[in-house]
């Protein structure tokens, strides 16, 4: 991806100054790709110290990449070292839903499930019976570590400060945004990527995966594809302005 030039904030948004916020797209299981980005975090913070700073994360950690498992435990260990916030993806919806209800397995495995089963040592058959849908589940429940069920479990479904809404896949046009249903938050699209008004906050998302960054008066896509582009995209906003890294 082409470097972009730091510019401000659209339409007027803004953060509070002295307040650094590093957004990290969707990671789908590329912990190379996550172990990088977190790296260029540290740096910028060395060459460009702050007040304070919080690492937020778009959701999607697993499915589709091979370390999904590995993703998890990085994630899990940052908790301890930096102020970080976790919002819940689709993705991670689809592993906790099969847990609970295990005919779910195959629309899962769809979209990427079984890179994350086999990253927890899960390895599904070619044709599945209701049998094995329930086998799996059990047996992926006991191999999920607690810290990881429980990092699964606390996942927040949107992250709101100031002028700034962080949220997976976007939010619907002509609600709250207080008051968003969890489908939307996670599953959204067309309805939301077309809408071309401001919301009350600038909409900062990933789900939908595009070339580049694509900033618009309303809202920024940071969903580069990263399982399959090698792209990791890190957003940093700091008063009105923001920057890639």
């Amino acid at each position: 991806m082409q470097a972009l030039p730091d510019q401000r904030l659209p339409s007027g948004f803004s953060s509070p100054a002295q307040l650094r916020f590093y957004t990290v797209g969707d990671i789908h299981g590329r912990l190379d790709l996550l172990e990088r980005v977190d790296a260029k975090i540290d740096d910028d913070l060395k060459r460009r110290p702050c007040a304070r700073s919080v690492r937020v994360f778009l959701g999607d950690y697993v499915d589709r990449g091979p370390h999904s498992r590995e993703v998890i435990e990085y994630l899990i260990g940052l908790e301890g070292k930096h102020d970080t916030v976790f919002v819940l993806g689709n993705h991670e919806t689809c592993l906790t839903t099969f847990i609970d209800i295990p005919a779910t397995l195959p629309t899962w495995l769809q979209v990427g499930g079984q890179e994350t089963l086999i990253s927890y040592g899960i390895h599904p058959p070619r044709n599945l019976s209701e049998a094995d849908q329930s086998r799996l589940a059990a047996e992926l429940a006991q191999a999920l570590p607690a810290s990881h069920l429980n990092f699964f479990r606390r996942l927040r479904p949107c992250f709101a400060f100031e002028g700034l809404f962080f949220v997976h896949a976007g939010v619907r046009p002509g609600t709250p945004l207080a008051d968003q249903s969890l489908a939307d938050l996670c599953w959204i699209r067309d309805d939301f990527l077309r809408h071309d008004g401001l919301f009350e906050k600038l909409v900062i998302h990933g789900h939908t995966p595009v070339r580049t960054p694509e900033i618009r008066p309303n809202r920024i896509n940071i969903d580069t594809g990263a399982y399959a582009t090698g792209q990791l995209t890190c957003l940093w906003i700091e008063g009105d302005r923001m920057g890639f890294l």
